[in-house]
């Protein structure tokens, strides 16, 4: 992993834990508006610029990308609650893809992985399994 990975994972782990704390302190536009441009710096380094230009704009992603930015803009223009309520479904969209093989990545860490594999939540997993998954 070079530099620009790490700073970019840095960036989103920031980006994320500024949302929440902008959640927490009752939907501060500020704090929120911070976590959305670090997370979107934090993704774009992470992967690289032309692979987050050209995932944002497969024909398959618009939905996602437009509710995100809709979602943003609602944020910085001072619209916090719905701002998140349309990023949320953007970003639902957009990384639903990345579901399963999340889901297999925190079954493999030990105390959350005894977690998931108890019956409701392991049958509430495999019932969302996508074909992207490996076994």
């Amino acid at each position: 992993m070079n530099d620009l990975k790490k700073i970019g994972l840095g960036l989103t782990g920031f980006g994320v834990f500024f949302t929440f704390l902008g959640v927490i302190f009752v939907f501060d536009k500020g704090l929120i508006a911070m976590g959305n441009i670090l997370f979107l710096a934090g993704v774009t380094l992470t992967i690289g610029i032309n692979p987050a230009f050209q995932f944002f704009t497969k024909r398959r992603n618009f939905k996602g990308t437009i509710s995100f930015g809709l979602g943003f803009l609602l944020v910085v223009f001072g619209w916090p609650l719905l701002g998140l309520i349309v990023e949320s479904y953007g970003f639902l969209v957009l990384f639903s893809g990345f579901w399963p093989t999340l889901a297999v990545f925190l079954q493999r860490i030990p105390l959350l992985g005894w977690i998931l594999q108890q019956p409701y939540i392991r049958s509430l997993l495999d019932r969302y399994r996508g074909r992207r998954v490996p076994v």
